[in-house]
């Protein structure tokens, strides 16, 4: 059970909504014994270090119906599958260049009854489709994933941020961005969660 937790955060969430998040620690308990998506210690810290990490990034913008979310290097699913839960009338695209991750992604999305989630084995860079928003946690360097994605931006803006991309990324960023020339916003998550793991943890922010 992870919703108590959820619910001091999100306290909107529907009887579904909760029932889906509940089904997350055993669903990755159970595909992560077959293929190692998270790390061991982390399994029993789930909803903490993945679910309401990922959920960080709803603190910052709400996605709207219709909106198209492109979730690069998800890994096991995050953020998207939390977000994806979230915002069930919003389009969740999740990438990973490691096939196996994606079969994980497949199989928990098909067993939640996500249909609002397609998850392809692809790298970022061979995606020719257009999103609203790309989200994506810590894959890499801002100035090694900001080329991956730039141009894959739907032109029209619906949201109270302009579309661009929404980053997850923790510890002191200031060389970082600083390296990758970008202009970017930083929404700190101790302003949103109490829990000490956020103490550090960013949303970065770029507009597409």
């Amino acid at each position: 059970m992870i919703s108590n937790d959820l619910l001091n955060y999100f306290p909107d969430l529907t009887a579904q909504q909760t029932a889906q998040f509940n089904r997350l620690p055993e669903l990755y308990t159970f595909w992560n014994s077959q293929i190692n998506v998270i790390s061991r210690k982390d399994i029993d810290l789930l909803g903490e270090r993945h679910v309401l990490h990922s959920l960080g990034i709803a603190k910052i913008l709400t996605f709207l119906p219709g909106e198209n979310v492109l979730d690069v290097g998800t890994g096991g699913g995050f953020p998207g599958i939390p977000l994806a839960i979230l915002f069930p009338e919003t389009q969740f695209h999740l990438v990973d260049s490691i096939g196996k991750k994606i079969k994980v992604v497949q199989e928990i999305a098909a067993a939640l009854s996500l249909k609002n989630v397609k998850a392809t084995h692809q790298r970022a860079e061979q995606i020719d489709e257009k999103s609203d928003f790309v989200v994506s946690r810590a894959v890499t360097q801002l100035k090694d994933f900001y080329p991956w994605v730039s141009g894959k931006f739907n032109k029209e803006s619906k949201n109270a941020l302009p579309n661009g991309i929404l980053y997850l990324k923790g510890g002191d960023l200031e060389q970082e961005i600083k390296e990758s020339g970008l202009k970017v916003t930083q929404y700190y998550l101790k302003d949103y969660f109490e829990e000490e793991f956020f103490e550090t943890k960013q949303v970065i922010y770029i507009k597409g």
